[in-house]
């Protein structure tokens, strides 16, 4: 009896031993192969190279997704009569609070300073009053008639979808976060109006009688 549990572990062992020498190649029998054994798809790789292997892979989102917690998708398309009609499109957002300001304050310097300065000037660093890398200033947020009397919708549609030399930056701002820069903008053109008038008001006010 003890001879045959030896015999039987010893078997065991050089069954296991030589189960071990062999690499397996072969998912097996498998109900939905694709999902147990999914391909491993590179980051920064072609996606054609990717549909010439028969794997069907864009990098987009299914059409009419919206991230979770974000706003509903903007609807007018990029073209001449969506940039026409988005004049009428009014900024869903409520005024900025303190904390939104800020948000918005740093969400236009990391995606908009860069061309239109921190001051919102157009003179950020890829201007650099002419010795930057563009041929151009880009437009003065705060004085810039095109802008300043620029509607809110219409705005956001550039940002959204890009115009002229500027790019779209609907891939790396939320629809919230658009409109929130949106709303800065507005808010800092306003407050250039109406510091003039403050001063006249205040001068006004210490006249003598």
């Amino acid at each position: 009896m003890k001879k045959f549990w030896i015999i039987s572990i010893g078997a065991t062992m050089m069954a296991g031993m030589l189960s071990c020498n062999k690499v397996r190649r072969s998912p097996g029998r498998v109900y939905m192969p694709d999902m147990a054994y999914s391909r491993a798809l590179e980051t920064y790789s072609s996606t054609e190279g990717l549909q010439k292997e028969g794997v069907n892979y864009t990098a987009m989102p299914v059409t009419g997704t919206i991230a979770r917690g974000d706003m509903a998708a903007y609807e007018l398309k990029n073209d001449s009569a969506g940039y026409a009609a988005s004049k009428n499109i009014i900024n869903p957002l409520p005024p900025l609070d303190a904390k939104k300001f800020i948000e918005a304050a740093r969400l236009y310097l990391v995606n908009c300073g860069i061309c239109h300065g921190t001051k919102l000037d157009g003179n950020g660093p890829l201007w650099n009053g002419g010795k930057g890398p563009f041929p151009a200033a880009p437009r003065n947020l705060l004085t810039d008639p095109v802008v300043v009397n620029m509607a809110e919708g219409t705005m956001f549609h550039s940002v959204t979808y890009g115009r002229n030399t500027m790019g779209a930056y609907a891939s790396q701002l939320s629809t919230e976060q658009r409109w929130m820069i949106i709303h800065y903008i507005k808010e800092k053109q306003a407050s250039i109006v109406a510091a003039p008038a403050a001063v006249a008001d205040s001068a006004a006010a210490k006249k003598p009688k």
